[in-house]
């Protein structure tokens, strides 16, 4: 493409800088309005500046993926009141056998996850769960999120459904489901057992040892609140950072803002916990396990005053005792609940579970036969909100309509910037040295893909790269465009291993880690990296001589 003239292309430079900047850094202090605000910023410029007519902006939407993002995010928020997740968390400490196989499971069990229902979705509901079994044996946390999140990223490189950027590619190259799951899954779970083996190289001794010398003074999470854990709502919440703050003592990158949908359940179970643990107290059970009389002339007064007492007592002063009173009162809910449910309720609600795994296994078998993906998603999406039979607009809330917003935006700045001719201009330059018909083109690819993903994010890479790479691949072979767009899969999704800011799982892992209480661990920057570097070259590398068209 010619470059555009010069007016066009200077306006349309600094409306794409605009949504880079504002997409790479949400919270930058000159205009702190966020991801989302500022594709639409960066959209509504290139409109402005007449860079793209309005009918250009409307055209360069592409709904397929929209539709496939909103399906697939009903289905993930059916699964998790279906308990799905419960029960993945479940398998990680089932009959498990010290820290280094918990580790090895974590990783697993997170790759299988994310091809399925997204990294970003598996990150959320798993991340507290696994951070809980760490301090519950005295773990150190670190190696078990950086397992939690860098296998998400691996294992949504499987198929088209597991991250943006394959929902994107998976519907530009018009590769289906199967074919895409066979080029790239060889390549994943050798990706997942290579990324499994740097972390117990990295952490052998650490986890060896079954000591968390890190932080001694925190405390040890009973097995009860384990086992009681309540799981966050399974939503792909688009991460937005309201602070990005870089201790110098501490070397910790502060990630402030998750999206509230969250910990949304989070004030309930609280006020459900308070309850219970005010009627324990009246019966007699002190926090220290001994019996505590209750005089049956006492006030309210003195009845009330003595259980803000205690309440603040373990609020202010965490302790192995309040622990296992939180975790009391979680099972003795649980217990009450499923003593009053009768047996029609029970059964009813094990048939609705069985609709919905049947549901999401019948949409997996659809994509795996080649019909249309967007529709397919939507389709089971809408079947299980049919099979609810109630008001679907509490789960509905659940999805993360900025996200959707957000491509919006994207797909028009996108558009907009290849308008100006700047990416082909550069590209062309480049496309000589990035062949895909030897290893030396590869290479060079791949670490053009990799740094660029981690500059301007995954999924303007791949807007911006997939149909030249594609195009200069279908000049060698139609076999040759469809390893371009794999290559492309793998090495965009891999890329965002390589640093804490690299991807939004990573991102998810260290805020809910960051917030959960009485456990709360912070991931610094610099952890992340000193793992994330050599597994995201090491990976990348040994995936791309696995993966076959």
């Amino acid at each position: 493409m010619v470059m555009a003239v010069s007016v066009k292309l200077v306006l349309g430079s600094i409306a794409f800088g605009i949504f880079w900047v504002l997409a790479v850094f949400p919270a930058v202090p000159i205009l702190p309005i966020g991801r989302t605000a500022g594709s639409l910023l960066g959209a509504m410029l290139m409109v402005v500046f007449r860079v793209i007519t309005p009918d250009q902006a409307y055209d360069a939407i592409d709904l397929p993926i929209l539709g496939l993002l909103f399906g697939t995010m009903v289905v993930s928020i059916y699964l998790e009141r279906a308990d799905m997740f419960k029960y993945l968390g479940q398998m990680l400490s089932w009959k498990s056998r010290g820290p280094k196989d918990l580790l090895c499971r974590i990783c697993l069990v997170s790759a299988i996850s994310s091809s399925l229902f997204t990294n970003d979705t598996t990150c959320v509901v798993l991340t507290e769960f696994v951070l809980k079994i760490a301090r519950q044996h005295n773990l150190p946390p670190h190696p078990f999120l950086l397992a939690l999140a860098s296998s998400a990223n691996i294992g949504s490189s499987a198929t088209p459904i597991g991250n943006p950027q394959n929902l994107v590619i998976a519907l530009q190259s018009k590769i289906s489901f199967g074919e895409f799951l066979r080029g790239i899954f060889p390549a994943m779970l050798v990706g997942v057992f290579v990324n499994a083996l740097i972390l117990l190289c990295l952490y052998w001794r650490l986890l060896s040892d079954q000591k968390d010398v890190e932080d001694a003074a925190q405390e040890v999470v009973a097995e009860e609140d384990v086992n009681s854990h309540q799981f966050s709502p399974a939503t792909m919440s688009h991460i937005s950072l309201h602070s990005l703050e870089w201790s110098s003592k501490t070397e910790i990158v502060n990630i402030d803002g998750l999206a509230a949908n969250v910990n949304a359940s989070v004030g309930h179970v609280e006020t459900l916990r308070n309850r219970i643990r005010s009627e324990t107290e009246l019966h007699g059970i002190s926090s220290e396990g001994s019996k505590f009389p209750v005089d049956s002339k006492g006030t309210k007064d003195q009845t009330s005053e003595l259980h803000n007492q205690r309440r603040d007592e373990n609020q202010n002063f965490p302790s192995n005792g309040t622990a296992s009173m939180d975790g009391l009162a979680d099972s003795f809910f649980m217990q009450s609940s499923q003593e009053k449910e009768n047996p029609a309720t029970k059964w009813k609600k094990i048939l609705w579970k069985t609709c919905v795994y049947v549901v999401t296994i019948g949409m997996l078998i659809s994509l795996l036969m080649g019909l249309n993906m967007s529709w397919t998603a939507i389709t089971a999406a809408l079947t299980l909100v049919v099979l609810d039979f109630k008001d679907a607009r509490p789960s509905l809330e659940k999805v993360s309509y900025s996200l959707l917003i957000f491509f919006c935006g994207m797909f028009i700045t996108i558009d907009g910037f290849n308008k100006t001719g700047i990416p082909s201009t550069i590209w062309e330059l480049m496309e000589p040295y990035a062949k895909i018909d030897h290893a030396s083109g590869i290479a060079i690819l791949a670490i053009v893909i990799l740094l660029l993903s981690n500059v301007a994010s995954n999924v303007p890479t791949v807007l911006l790269l997939g149909a030249r790479v594609a195009a200069s691949a279908a000049g060698i072979s139609g076999l040759e465009e469809k390893k371009a767009w794999l290559i492309l899969a793998w090495v965009s999704t891999v890329a965002g291993n390589l640093s804490l800011l690299g991807s939004a799982a990573n991102l998810i892992v260290c805020e809910q880690a960051r917030r959960a209480q009485h456990i709360s661990y912070t991931l610094s920057f610099w952890r992340h990296l000193i793992f994330g570097f050599p597994s995201t070259f090491i990976v990348t590398a040994i995936g791309l001589t696995v993966i076959r068209p």
